[in-house]
């Protein structure tokens, strides 16, 4: 797919999946672009202007998902991929959403209702249902007698695990909602509900406690928290948490707090499917522990993690959310002061109010809960998430799974979650069927022509190729002829130094002759003198 440095002025393709699994975006780079440009040129087409809170992402030959290094060259990151398939996605959700701007809240709104769909926004039948018909509101409009048949929203995908009960109160509460309401004030009351939720901002990861219990670690604006069956059972805030590491498969969480006047500390640690899963959820987490609480972006920590002998080093690059507000902020006083209340107009969006507060008031730690809201550590029979109400709870389920097995009865939340890998789509021809629609007005995509497919004979020498890569001779060698030098060194000066009469017949074997006069008794006479010349 990709060509050498010295072939002069290249230009490569790649497809954008944007929030509709129909909505495709073709654009081009060349060798010297790295990942933000890419995520420039997309908001720019979409209009987008809080652009520091969206990524792309996209899963290697290994089927293992990462978000595109936005400060990197991008052929070092997706060279072995072919066709170049890369999801727009929101990779921080903010902590206040009802600050974005309205491109900002439609993309939030598509973002949210793709997670109610796909059961990563775990909520109850109740709020499902009126999230569903703000959904329906957006895309049927206000109920009409004449248009609206008795059913009219089971040709829509409103939930997961959706059934007729559900479609029914879903349609009771669209009729009864207020009509010729402007949709920003839909996406609002859409937000709204969906921040009020634990579930809102989390990408579950499968992991198990030390008991093998299966468990789903989520990260969003306030920290690190753990699902158990929809239900939160743990949830450690940003501020105590110290440091985030990873050993192996293990993520390991160190937190610091303080209980009566005590400072207290205590370690968590969660197995994950693999060692490659573990450092993703490592990053995953680094990510959003500096987004959210760093001052500014502009003297990055280094983290590092893993082993000794599987070291991971990470530096976050770009603006936190904090620099964002408070940009934001800066502006909004030099606007106020110099344009008039009267002069806003009566239909436009609404903005940060009018009175802003200080940063210091911002609390990331304060989120709203949900009337499923659970104690820590504590499981809390709730009749909302059995099936026996008529209405099952939603499920976290694998995309791909749902596409396939639409009718199948899935495991809740199993399954990785692979959204940017779609096996429907699998080569370029199947991506340029779909036409690429946009959101919003005045959008001119890209047009570009499709990248030729790899042969199966070249994509399975690019399988092997990598799967080779994972056998390291500095993890596997190096380690191992240590550890025998030492434990015959180790074995042969006990030999020599023991009186046993066990160890007499090696000791007056020829070798052990040799190696003491020429080696072992001259070395320790050497040792023996630099150490007395020091004392």
């Amino acid at each position: 797919m990709f060509k050498g440095r010295g072939e002069g002025n290249v230009v490569y393709k790649c497809s954008i999946r944007l929030f509709g699994d129909s909505e495709i975006l073709e654009l081009e780079f060349q060798p010297h672009h790295k990942g933000l440009f890419l995520l420039d040129l997309i908001c720019e087409q979409l209009d987008i202007q809080e652009k520091d809170y969206f990524g792309l992402r996209f899963v290697d030959l290994l089927k293992q998902r990462h978000w595109l290094d936005l400060s990197k060259s991008l052929i070092k990151q997706v060279k072995d991929l072919s066709p170049l398939v890369l999801s727009f996605r929101f990779h921080f959700y903010p902590a206040d959403p009802t600050r974005l701007s309205f491109n900002g809240k439609c993309m939030l709104f598509q973002q949210l209702k793709r997670d109610l769909i796909h059961g990563r926004l775990y909520c109850s039948a109740g709020e499902a249902a009126a999230l569903g018909a703000l959904i329906v509101q957006d895309e049927l409009g206000d109920y009409d007698r004449e248009i609206h048949p008795d059913n009219y929203v089971s040709n829509l995908k409103l939930a997961l695990r959706q059934n007729y009960e559900l479609e029914k109160k879903i349609i009771d509460l669209h009729r009864k909602r207020e009509p010729g309401q402007d949709i920003v004030v839909v996406y609002d009351e859409f937000i709204t509900i969906a921040r009020g939720l634990e579930t809102y901002g989390i990408d579950p990861h499968p992991v198990k406690d030390y008991r093998s219990t299966q468990l789903y670690v989520g990260i969003n604006f306030s920290g690190i928290s753990t699902f158990s069956v929809g239900k939160r059972i743990q949830h450690f805030r940003w501020p105590e948490i110290s440091k985030i590491n990873f050993e192996g498969r293990m993520f390991i969480v160190h937190l610091t707090y303080t209980v009566d006047r005590e400072v207290k500390k205590h370690t968590v640690g969660f197995k994950c499917p693999s060692g490659m899963t573990c450092r993703y959820v490592w990053r995953c987490a680094i990510e959003q522990m500096f987004f959210f609480t760093a001052p500014n972006g502009q003297n990055p920590q280094l983290y590092t993690g893993g082993s000794f002998f599987n070291h991971s080093k990470f530096r976050y690059m770009g603006r936190t959310e904090r620099e964002i507000l408070s940009e934001s902020l800066h502006s909004l006083k030099q606007s106020s002061a110099t344009s008039s209340p009267t002069k806003r107009k009566a239909n436009s969006v609404p903005a940060t109010p009018s009175s802003p507060q200080e940063m210091t008031d911002i609390r990331y730690s304060s989120l709203p809960r949900s009337n499923l809201s659970e104690p820590l550590g504590q499981f809390v029979d709730n009749p909302m998430w059995n099936h026996e109400n008529g209405i099952p709870a939603l499920e976290t389920v694998s995309e791909e799974n749902r596409r396939n097995n639409p009718d199948e009865t899935l495991e809740p939340l199993s399954d990785f979650y692979r959204e940017s890998y779609d096996p429907e789509i699998t080569n370029i021809d199947d991506l340029n069927m779909t036409q690429a629609t946009f959101i919003g007005d005045g959008m001119i995509p890209i047009q570009t022509t499709a990248i030729n497919n790899t042969t199966d004979s070249s994509l399975n020498a690019s399988l092997k190729s990598k799967s080779l890569k994972k056998f390291s001779l500095i993890n596997a060698f190096i380690p191992s002829f240590i550890f025998v030098i030492l434990a015959m060194s180790i074995s042969a000066i006990f030999i020599l130094e023991t009186d046993s009469e066990f160890f007499a017949p090696i000791r007056n074997w020829p070798e052990m002759d040799s190696l003491r006069f020429q080696y072992y008794e001259p070395l320790k006479e050497f040792l023996a003198s630099k150490i007395g010349h020091i004392f």
